[in-house]
């Protein structure tokens, strides 16, 4: 028996079945990354459709911030016809009908991600001011009509909710409440999304759970409400795929 030959087959063999089960490599996560962006302007990486968007500095960092003070309910944002042409190309019109009509919530779009269909994505967010709300949220499955998803934390409340947001109307998927939220102080949300099923997360802790009746796919942003005055940094998305 030719032992050299016995062993170099079992090490092909065992090599051949470790590669077999190799996961496959995971996806890079996408950073937005504010730090070269100018102090009040907006952001060059985000498109803000609804409310006013623009990069602040706290700390010597620049970040995100939605300011709701300086915000008319209804009012879209400056030279929306341009910006959803650079979103949707030629269905920019459709988008850009139902945004105008429905314009209650402030909202921005990533550039970079056109089709998230599943992954996380993650923001650290801090609540500066507001009487009505401080609504921190992370907004995806938007489509092309204008319609939405978003999962939101709210510091007033202390609550986590999964909204749909679909011809114009706002409705609630799923509600937690309990869930400590603290003004002027740095928080972690995070959606996760697999196949059909929406995991909601704050400052670590899975609160939310829900399954949808369809699978995610279109661009994702960042949400607010109302006369909200909130800080965003580290916008982080890992695909699935």
């Amino acid at each position: 028996m030719n032992i050299s030959k016995s062993i170099r087959a079992v090490t092909g063999s065992a090599l051949g079945l470790a590669l077999l089960v190799l996961p496959a490599a995971a996806q890079q996560p996408t950073k937005i990354d504010f730090s070269s962006e100018t102090v009040g302007a907006d952001p060059k990486s985000l498109v803000a459709v609804v409310g006013v968007w623009r990069i602040e500095s706290e700390g010597g960092k620049n970040v995100l911030a939605v300011d709701g003070r300086q915000w008319k309910e209804g009012q879209s944002s400056a030279g929306i016809a341009d910006k959803a042409r650079a979103l949707y190309g030629e269905r920019y019109a459709e988008f850009l009908d139902r945004v105008q009509a429905y314009a209650y919530f402030p909202y921005t779009v990533a550039k970079d991600v056109q089709d998230f269909r599943g992954g996380e994505i993650t923001v650290r967010f801090e609540g500066l001011s507001g009487r009505i709300d401080q609504g921190a949220g992370i907004l995806f499955n938007l489509k092309p009509n204008g319609d939405y998803l978003a999962l939101r934390a709210n510091c007033l409340e202390n609550n986590l909710v999964l909204w749909k947001f679909e011809k114009g109307k706002r409705s609630s998927v799923a509600w937690v409440r309990n869930v400590p939220t603290a003004s002027k102080r740095w928080h972690d949300l995070k959606v996760r999304i697999t196949g059909t099923k929406v995991e909601g997360y704050l400052d670590g802790k899975l609160y939310l759970e829900h399954t949808l009746s369809y699978a995610v796919s279109g661009r994702i942003g960042l949400w607010s409400k109302a006369d909200s005055y909130m800080h965003f940094s580290d916008y982080t998305v890992t695909s699935a795929d």
